[in-house]
């Protein structure tokens, strides 16, 4: 996990930090000094989060290789002379990407209970096998997505967002056929019905209650389909379709469109949009969205607002983008 946010220049820790989203780790966030002895450190300059063309995958591939296992740091530059209120969203991009690498738990997930649940779900995962990777860490970000969206989730919601996707690992380890499907809401809704029974029998064997299997089955069942808005029993099925949603953007497109290409990605794009509620979408303008994803994300959302501030004000992106190629 990452432990410590080693901010460089270090005057500009404490400003970057008490102006992060609430949502977002600023207790990490501190001055950049020599980490302990044995401690890694990976390193990212914030200015190459403003720029588009640029993919942060490598970096979190990297990570993956030891943040799983070991606590690490990040040593994030920032330009010198920058303004915190500007330089602030372009850290919580940082953030956000890597925010399954940042312990969060809430006082139902906290204890040994949870614990087990986050082992057997880890046992499941054979990291050696690319996609199977991949899925290990959209489920542990959609996690922490569903915490960001509501800290007080229950043990069932938080549990359905590990376990989602689970089905994945019986068809599609190896090799993804999802873009062969010639009716992809129907595969979808397959793929969650299978994925409800696998996550009972995983979370049976991690000896959780049946009540709280019951709801996360149910939850998994209709993690493709957002509840009702007007169903007061539908939120927390479309809380998790939210949070599903944001993690393909925030974490899975890039590599999505690299695997499948632009024509597979543009239907995924629509699909996933169609799942996020309008309340939700806001949050798309505070991603580092790479520029090809950026450009069929705005086909369906024309008016996404974009620049490192992320809120709509206008922003140095171009400048921040031309110190990040220097």
């Amino acid at each position: 996990m990452i432990e410590r946010v080693a901010i460089d220049p270090p005057a500009l820790a404490a400003p970057l930090a008490a102006a992060l989203d609430p949502e977002l780790p600023a207790r990490r966030v501190g001055p950049a000094i020599e980490p302990p002895a044995g401690v890694r450190t990976y390193h990212t300059d914030l200015a190459r989060w403003a720029d588009p063309a640029w993919d942060p995958g490598p970096l979190d591939w990297s990570l993956g290789d030891h943040a799983w296992n070991e606590p690490v740091w990040l040593r994030v530059r920032a330009p010198a002379r920058g303004a915190p209120a500007r330089l602030a969203p372009l850290l919580e991009r940082a953030l956000t990407r890597l925010q399954r690498f940042v312990d969060r738990r809430n006082d139902v997930s906290g204890g040994p209970w949870f614990d087990r649940v986050l082992r057997r779900h880890r046992a499941l995962h054979d990291r050696r096998l690319p996609l199977v990777r991949a899925d290990h860490d959209h489920a542990v970000d959609t996690w922490r997505w569903v915490l960001r969206l509501r800290p007080d989730a229950s043990l069932a919601l938080q549990a359905a967002a590990l376990f989602h996707d689970v089905e994945r690992l019986r068809s599609e380890a190896r090799a993804r056929k999802e873009h062969l499907a010639p009716d992809y809401v129907a595969f979808k809704t397959a793929h969650a019905r299978a994925g409800a029974a696998l996550a009972r029998r995983a979370l049976t064997s991690a000896g959780v209650d049946a009540a709280t299997i019951a709801q996360v089955e149910a939850l998994v069942v209709g993690h493709e389909r957002p509840g009702d808005p007007g169903d007061p029993g539908d939120e927390e099925r479309a809380l998790l379709n939210d949070a599903d949603a944001l993690s393909f953007f925030s974490l899975n497109a890039s590599g999505f469109l690299d695997y499948y290409g632009p024509d597979h990605t543009r239907r995924k794009v629509a699909y996933t949009l169609d799942r996020l509620r309008p309340a939700q979408r806001w949050r798309l303008g505070r991603l580092h969205l790479r520029g090809d994803v950026l450009a069929l994300v705005r086909e369906q959302v024309p008016a996404l607002e974009d620049g490192p501030t992320g809120r709509g004000a206008p922003g140095d992106t171009e400048g921040l983008s031309r110190r990040s190629s220097a």
